[in-house]
């Protein structure tokens, strides 16, 4: 029974990342980036939100992905879909800090 409510909390976790993913790759909705959320109001209106849109559809596409993994491990206990979540989180972490620090030498 918790091996379920795992698989669900992750699925759940999954289309959220998911859903976030698509609207950012669309540019609309709420740009869940640090350059965008700490810079001042009138930072905001003369920045040129595409690449950080693009890179927060880039992260939040591969949280979904590891989190996908995550409920298919749970589901089918096969034990070699860990590492394929802890590479895609590696990847996650590796592209966020490579895409920030390209977009802050631009």
């Amino acid at each position: 029974m918790t091996r379920i409510i795992c698989a669900i909390i992750c699925g759940i976790f999954a289309l959220i990342a998911l859903i976030i993913s698509i609207r950012s790759f669309k540019e609309k909705g709420f740009l869940f980036n640090n350059a965008y959320i700490w810079a001042s109001k009138q930072e905001r209106e003369q920045m040129n939100k595409k690449p950080h849109y693009r890179q927060t559809a880039i992260v939040f596409a591969l949280l979904a992905a590891a989190f996908i993994c995550m409920t298919i491990e749970t589901v089918l206990a096969t034990g070699w879909l860990w590492i394929g979540t802890v590479t895609i989180c590696i990847a996650v972490i590796v592209y966020a800090i490579a895409s920030s620090v390209k977009n802050e030498l631009k």
